[in-house]
């Protein structure tokens, strides 16, 4: 009831002067020569056009041409310049500025430190200064500026930072945003003499640009995970996002623990959740000596792996289950990590079943069962090295099949993906305008398909862009226009720009979808610029669900960012999202509120931005170590493994699919796929979900096969004969949609039981989950 407290003067005269204060904005990029400087300008053009006070102090443009261009008539507060260690530097004219009085000040190089006679030692504290004063600042910072992450950052690049600020920083801005760009974007401008002034140029090799990109990418995922749990306590909403990950592991003060935390960690890191251990402790009994010595070990690894660790009382370990998922859900987690249970048939008949009464409690927490692998020899921490190829392999000369697929990727044009959390942050802009930087190059550049709606920022970007015209096609007694494949083909431009990559195509069209026309075009030499939206990718397509309330019906198969030379993240915040709608520059007037109610309301946009930086994130690290071997910036995987996902009757089938294929995808696992089905006639509906559980795992690359028993009885040993021929090391079944029956929830249980050497995973349903 604290909503209806008197507030104290203190706090009434703390919120009036967070009213006065002015906003920091701050703008993140992986390196110098990432464009922060030159969309710190364009937004300040914008808001100048908005009829805001806006003006420029201690801005570098580094002689960069575009960069210099967005000066264009920003007013300039002189900056005090004077020289450290030899070099030119530039402080903030507080003076000046607060004389100026502006409402907006566009100001570089948040880690900056100042001449020792100025007013204050940094350039943070200047801008705390002016924000108390009332005037906004947009500031500029490199990721690896950042305490924390600049000592991550030094040990993987071996780059020194001059100064840095908190991490606490972000903490204090209203808004931060990503500049996003790819190590051969950031390369090509050093070859083209950009980056000359740049500070970084020793970090420009593909690797250390890699490294830092992906640091930037997870640093602003985590800055808005924070921002989305806030949000989502202000709205009483419960539960996890679904954006995001959040790993329990179940632990005991015994030599096991340290299996369970290590597991834990490991699928903490590789999903880029965080990690909580609670251990359960019967109220009445004392610690052994070894339970003691086993304590501080297992505390010790929480803090190495940053973990947070709480002992909870049992009055008896018939509770267990039911405080488990209590405490899980309370702590609103995705995923708990515990191990086996060792009790036989008889002593769950006394004591209770564990494993049962999880199965009875569970419902939107996924649970895995570690496999308890040292009764077969194995080492109690699972080894983390990934098998390496033979080198032999170095030395192995190429059939002539082999080398007409390696002639033929080379021919193959090259393939960038603009990719953002949403319709309207920009992407159809930024690939217009490297569609047009590119014709000023000398490329022959084309537009093959474009959608404007009607956005007259996007539409002004078009300038000397030649178009392919759309190719009409008669259907159900109108004409659709779709894109001329063949007339591109026969045009034979060097880049086509195409926009909307899920977009299905017209029946009757040569191609299904868009991006089998992309693949063609590639196939034929031609360089392809395309744009999507995260909630589009395939595998992808229950969380969105999830987050939105929204099924996404056109998809695009995950492989299409694999195929991608580049993939770059086009970043916005919601605010600016929201704004930009309100301004009318994404959609109608008259379509406004209803998408700000819906699709765009603000827990949507934050959680399917965080969405959009962790794939990216995961993307540039799956380049990484195709790039470097053995680089991994969430820790190699232990051995190799193999998935079998087994889809029992009751199952939400294509949702099974999607998590088996995500999970072995990480895990650089084959993956295998059984459909189960019970002695019965099969009814046209399930031989048409039958046929689309198929061709879903078949996208994947995965292996599929329907297998029909006489009884639910058959089905646990079925399954650990078919785990055992295919040597899975892990096994992926699912909650039933309605809830767990008693004979199904039986079957998974002695399921689990014969599964005690193998890591098993009950992935969980929403409990809005229709049937697939």
């Amino acid at each position: 009831m604290d909503g209806y407290k008197r507030k104290t003067p203190e706090q009434i005269l703390d919120d009036i002067r967070k009213l006065q204060r002015g906003n920091l904005k701050i703008i993140i990029g992986a390196v110098s020569g990432s464009g922060k400087t030159y969309h710190m300008l364009r937004e300040g053009q914008i808001l100048q056009s908005q009829g805001i006070d806006v003006v420029i102090c201690a801005v570098s443009t580094l002689q960069r041409p575009e960069t210099v261009k967005q000066l264009a008539d920003l007013e300039r507060v002189p900056s005090i310049h004077w020289m450290d260690q030899g070099k030119e530097t530039k402080d903030l004219n507080l003076e000046g500025l607060i004389a100026r009085n502006p409402e907006v000040v566009l100001v570089d190089g948040l880690a900056h430190r100042n001449r020792r006679e100025a007013r204050f030692p940094n350039r943070l504290e200047d801008i705390e200064y002016l924000l108390e004063k009332g005037i906004s600042v947009i500031a500029t910072l490199n990721v690896y500026e950042l305490e924390g992450v600049h000592d991550l950052a030094r040990k993987w690049t071996g780059m020194q930072a001059r100064e840095t600020v908190p991490l606490e920083t972000l903490n204090i801005a209203d808004e931060v945003r990503l500049i996003d760009v790819t190590p051969e974007t950031l390369i090509n401008r050093l070859e083209e003499g950009h980056l000359e002034l740049s500070m970084d140029k020793g970090l420009f090799t593909r690797k250390d640009l890699a490294v830092l990109r992906e640091l930037s990418l997870r640093l602003v995922a985590e800055d808005v995970n924070t921002t989305l749990e806030k949000h989502r306590e202000e709205q009483g909403l419960l539960g996890p996002s679904g954006a995001s990950e959040r790993i329990l592991v179940s632990a005991q003060y015994h030599w096991n623990g340290s299996i369970y935390i290590r597991r834990g960690q490991q699928i903490a890191k590789r999903l880029n959740g965080d990690l909580l251990v609670v251990i359960f402790m019967l109220e009445k009994r004392k610690l052994t000596k070894e339970a003691s010595a086993f304590k501080r070990s297992l505390q010790k690894m929480a803090k190495k792996t940053d973990a947070m660790m709480e002992e909870l009382s049992l009055r008896s370990t018939r509770q267990f289950p039911d405080m488990l998922i209590r405490y899980a859900v309370e702590k609103k987690v995705t995923r708990i990590v515990l191990g086996h249970s060792k009790k036989s048939r008889w002593e769950e008949f006394w004591q209770g079943s564990v494993t049962d009464g999880i199965l009875k409690r569970a419902k939107g927490i996924d649970i895995f069962w570690v496999a308890d692998r040292t009764a077969q020899g194995e080492p109690r921490i699972l080894p983390t090295r990934r098998q390496q190829r033979d080198e032999s392999e170095w030395y192995h000369r190429l059939s002539q099949e082999e080398i007409e697929k390696k002639v033929e990727r080379i021919k193959r044009g090259r393939f960038k993906i603009y990719i953002g959390s949403a319709p309207g942050v920009g992407k159809t802009y930024t690939m217009l305008m490297e569609g047009n930087e590119s014709l000023h190059k000398g490329i022959d550049v084309v537009i093959g398909w474009l959608e404007t709606h009607g956005r007259a920022e996007t539409a002004s970007q078009v300038e000397d862009l030649d178009s392919v015209p759309a190719l009409q096609i008669p259907y159900k007694g109108t004409v659709l226009r779709e894109m001329d494949t063949a007339a591109i083909i026969s045009r034979d431009p060097e880049l086509v720009l195409v926009d909307e990559l899920p977009h299905s195509n017209v029946p009757g069209s040569i191609h299904k979808k868009r991006y089998e026309d992309i693949a063609y075009l590639l196939e034929h030499g031609i360089s392809v610029i395309t744009t999507v939206n995260v909630q589009h990718l395939e595998s992808l397509n229950d969380a969105v669900e999830q987050i939105t309330g929204i099924r996404v019906r056109e998809t695009v198969p995950d492989y299409i960012l694999s195929m991608a030379d580049e993939v770059e993240l086009i970043d916005i915040t919601p605010q600016s999202l929201q704004q930009r709608m309100r301004d009318g520059k994404i959609y109608a007037a008259e379509k406004v509120e209803q998408a700000l109610s819906s699709f765009f309301k603000t827990g949507n946009l934050i959680a399917l931005r965080e969405l959009a930086l962790r794939e990216i994130a995961d993307d540039v690290d799956e380049r990484l170590e195709a790039w470097e071997r053995k680089f991994s910036l969430r820790g190699p995987w232990r051995k190799e493994e193999a998935i079998y996902v087994c889809i029992l009757p009751g199952s939400n089938s294509e949702r099974l699919i999607r998590r088996g294929f995500r999970i072995a995808y990480r895990l650089k696992a084959t993956w295998y796929v059984s459909y189960i089905q019970t002695k019965h006639a099969a009814t046209e509906e399930e031989l048409s979900k039958i046929d689309a559980c198929r061709k879903l795992t078949e996208s994947f690359g995965g292996s599929f096969e329907v297998t029909t028993l006489d009884g639910w009885k058959e089905v646990p040993g079925h399954v650990m004969s078919k785990t055992n021929a295919v040597q899975a090391t892990q096994i992926i079944v699912g909650q039933a949609v309605y809830g767990q029956t008693l004979r199904r929830r039986k079957v998974v249980r002695e399921l689990i039981r014969l599964a005690r050497d193998l890591d098993v995973l009950l992935v969980s349903n929403p409990e809005n989950t229709q049937p697939s």
